[in-house]
């Protein structure tokens, strides 16, 4: 287990949000990603609530945005070291847009992620 402080958690975030290629991180739409200490249970590295692009319809309008948690403490809990936070970190944060994206965990599996 490793410490990292939430302000240096919030920068790793920030920067893991930065290698979303632009076209991708052009069409997210009403998606807030926050840092959060610990998870609703026990095991979750990151959490996507909402509804995804895929599921949007003209329906949609007036609706709070989507949330992704990263949960700080459980992502340090399984590193060691600073580099395997930063890997974690962007891991997760890649793998809780996809879900913003409409990609369900067995295609991220597929998908290697």
């Amino acid at each position: 287990m490793i410490d990292v402080s939430r302000e240096k958690f919030e920068e790793l975030v920030a920067e893991a949000l930065d290698t979303i290629p632009p076209e991708l991180a052009h069409v997210m739409e009403n998606v807030v990603m926050v840092v959060v200490d610990d998870p609703p249970e026990s095991g979750l590295l990151g959490l996507y609530t909402g509804i995804p692009l895929t599921e949007r319809g003209e329906w949609y309008s007036g609706v709070l945005p989507d949330r992704i948690e990263i949960y700080r403490n459980s992502i340090c809990e399984i590193c060691e070291t600073e580099d395997e936070v930063v890997e974690e970190v962007q891991i997760t944060v890649v793998h809780e847009i996809a879900h913003h994206f409409g990609i369900d965990d067995d295609r991220l599996h597929e998908l290697g992620w």
